[in-house]
């Protein structure tokens, strides 16, 4: 197989997270190391496979339904911060992560990142008991000791998030995405029956929401004399 790497000029030292990475292009790095570690002898992925990864149904948070022009334009992105390659070989071009190389991983710091990838944040037990096609970890407390090494670097790509009222655990999280991904799953927990309802349910919804306010703040004001 021949990789076909961005020929670019290496220009000054670049930063490890150059800049907030889009769902898309998160949702396709988590897949592509998903893959890469529970099943190597399919890796690496044609466009068809990584389509497949990536709209999964199970094991992912939240499931989304991405076409492959949007699977194509992602990719393209990530080539240029060379965080994929394209490779040549057999009868369909196939797409390989390069994490390793940009952010020097070892196989526990992998495994961990492609989770949070794949369905956001999540406490270390949680992460333990995920864990187990990609990479053993014999306690919690191992994965508490990766990801306090991982949130130590100084462009840390994991950060520890506060204690939910009533949580026991602290909850983990990639950071790569920026604070609107950690937004979008805090709503994505807080409403977990939500979860793959049509945004035209949810507009719905929110309009008779809206109506229903509307109209007891009416009687409120008559009753006040207003």
């Amino acid at each position: 197989m021949t990789y076909i790497p961005n020929l670019d000029a290496e220009g000054p030292r670049r930063r490890r997270i150059p800049r907030e990475l889009d769902p898309v292009e998160v949702r396709i790095l988590g897949a592509l190391i998903e893959k890469q570690l529970a099943t190597p002898e399919y890796y690496p992925l044609t466009l068809n496979a990584l389509s497949a990864a990536t709209n999964q149904k199970s094991n992912r948070e939240p499931v989304m339904e991405l076409t492959e022009p949007e699977l194509e334009r992602a990719l393209n992105r990530l080539q240029d911060e060379k965080m994929v390659w394209r490779v040549m070989g057999g009868r369909a071009v196939r797409f390989d992560h390069n994490l390793d190389t940009v952010w020097h991983l070892n196989r526990k710091e992998k495994a961990l990142l492609g989770l949070l990838f794949l369905r956001g944040p999540q406490t270390a037990g949680e992460l333990r008991g995920r864990s187990d096609r990609l990479q053993t970890f014999d306690t919690v407390n191992d994965v508490e000791e990766t990801l306090r090494d991982m949130a130590a670097h100084s462009e840390p790509l994991v950060r520890q998030l506060p204690r939910r009222p009533g949580q026991k655990e602290e909850r983990w999280a990639h950071t790569v995405g920026g604070a609107i991904v950690e937004e979008a799953y805090e709503t994505s927990a807080a409403a977990p029956e939500q979860r793959g309802e049509p945004l035209s349910a949810r507009v719905q919804r929110l309009e008779q929401q809206v109506a229903t306010l509307t109209e007891e703040l009416r009687v409120l004001k008559e009753k006040l004399g207003e």
